[in-house]
């Protein structure tokens, strides 16, 4: 059949190899035989198919390298050869004969070696899983050339016939907020980078800061050191981050609150340590899980409480309380104020007379006089006057 475009064999219970004759129908445009029992390896026949954009070979028992024949497959956009039991490195001819390349996906095989620089060339790569193999090594470093992981950039295949419609549509299953979904119809809402379940080693590199569009990022389960990137914050766009069970120190960034879409975190069993940053998106991802494995991080979600965490220490009073010692307070204040009215008054006065001779004379004899007054009164009052009477008669 040298005429046709599209032949989609998946879900079923085919088993057998992959047939050698395949490599004859030149027009195939898309090969998806996804999620059936093939085994043996791929046939270098299929490098004879020029025009393939979709090749869908995942969830089967194919082994094997991969055969450097489909290099010639230039037109190549989508390449999935996830689920199986490839071995070998992972061409480092990929980065270079699929320009066009935007899904690669290699998860769940046993590729060795390094992830190839080379994969990182791919313009317009969107997913790159090479998740559940057993690479080494160091994370490659230049992001640069990844322009379709920098820009919220929609991708989505489909293949239609002019008489009948939609007859053929590109799906894709990645490991996200924990769980392995499949992308149809949203496909094109997918950008990711799973390098998770591996042996890699080394820090995560600075640039990966820079893939603005990517909305997963899994480097979960393997040997990674250092610190998270200060500029985290930068992927703004990111929904699920994982990077538990590694050897990650040092302390969460406070910038990472700021990533607004996210909705899943992983950052279990590493060696961080500090408080845990707070406020913004961070505040509704309260599942202690999240932190665990973490024995120098503290504060909320997690019950440990941080060592200059003043809350934890000086409990909030209760209204009844601050009422009461708010009353206590203004008593204290108003006789405190009082007796200081009082001896402030006091000393001026006495120091005036203490300073004055002039004044304290006249003071005196002020008082003299009040003193005088008031016995005349009294004596009045009193019947004094008849002492006074009977004295005058006897003199």
């Amino acid at each position: 059949m040298s005429s046709l475009t599209v032949l989609d064999l998946s879900r079923n219970n085919i088993g057998g190899i992959i047939p050698l004759r395949l490599g004859n129908c030149v027009a195939l445009e898309a090969l998806d035989s996804s999620k059936n029992r093939l085994s043996g390896g791929i046939p270098r026949s299929l490098g004879l198919l020029r025009r393939l954009q979709t090749m869908q070979l995942s969830n089967n028992s194919l082994s094997g390298e991969v055969p450097s024949s489909l290099k010639k497959c230039t037109s190549l956009e989508t390449l999935n050869l996830g689920q199986n039991n490839f071995s070998g490195h992972i061409p480092t001819w990929i980065g270079k004969s699929f320009p066009a390349s935007r899904i690669l996906s290699l998860r769940a095989n046993m590729f060795t070696g390094n992830i190839p620089p080379q994969l990182l060339n791919l313009t317009s790569l969107q997913v790159l899983d090479v998740g559940q193999n057993c690479l080494s090594g160091l994370i490659p470093q230049r992001f640069e050339n990844l322009i379709a992981m920098k820009n919220e950039r929609k991708i989505s295949r489909f293949f239609y016939d002019g008489k009948s419609g939609l007859y053929y549509k590109e799906n894709l299953l990645v490991f996200v907020k924990g769980q392995m979904l499949e992308y149809t119809r949203t496909i094109s809402l997918v950008t990711c980078m799973d390098l998770s379940s591996n042996n890699l080693s080394g820090e995560i590199p600075e640039g990966l800061t820079s893939l603005l569009g990517l909305r997963i990022l899994n480097l979960s389960r393997n040997h990674l050191t250092g610190k998270i990137p200060d500029k985290i914050s930068k992927l703004a766009l990111l929904e699920s981050l994982d990077f538990s069970k590694n050897q990650l120190s040092g302390t969460i960034p406070q910038s990472m609150s700021n990533l607004t879409f996210l909705s899943h975190l992983n950052l279990s069993n590493n060696d961080l340590f500090g408080r845990i940053p707070s406020g913004n998106q961070l505040q509704t991802l309260e599942d202690p899980s999240i932190y665990i494995g973490n024995s120098g991080l503290c504060g909320p979600p997690l019950t440990d409480k941080c060592f200059n965490d003043e809350t934890s220490q000086c409990p909030m009073p209760a209204r009844g309380d601050i009422e009461k010692d708010e009353e206590e307070y203004e008593m204290l204040w108003f006789y405190s104020s009082t007796g200081l009215g009082f001896v402030t008054g006091f000393w001026a006065f006495c120091g005036v007379l203490i300073l004055k001779k002039s004044w304290r004379i006249v003071y005196y004899h002020y008082f003299d006089d009040v003193k005088d007054r008031l016995y005349y009164n009294w004596c009045h009052f009193t019947g004094c006057w008849i002492e006074e009477v009977s004295k005058k008669f006897r003199s």
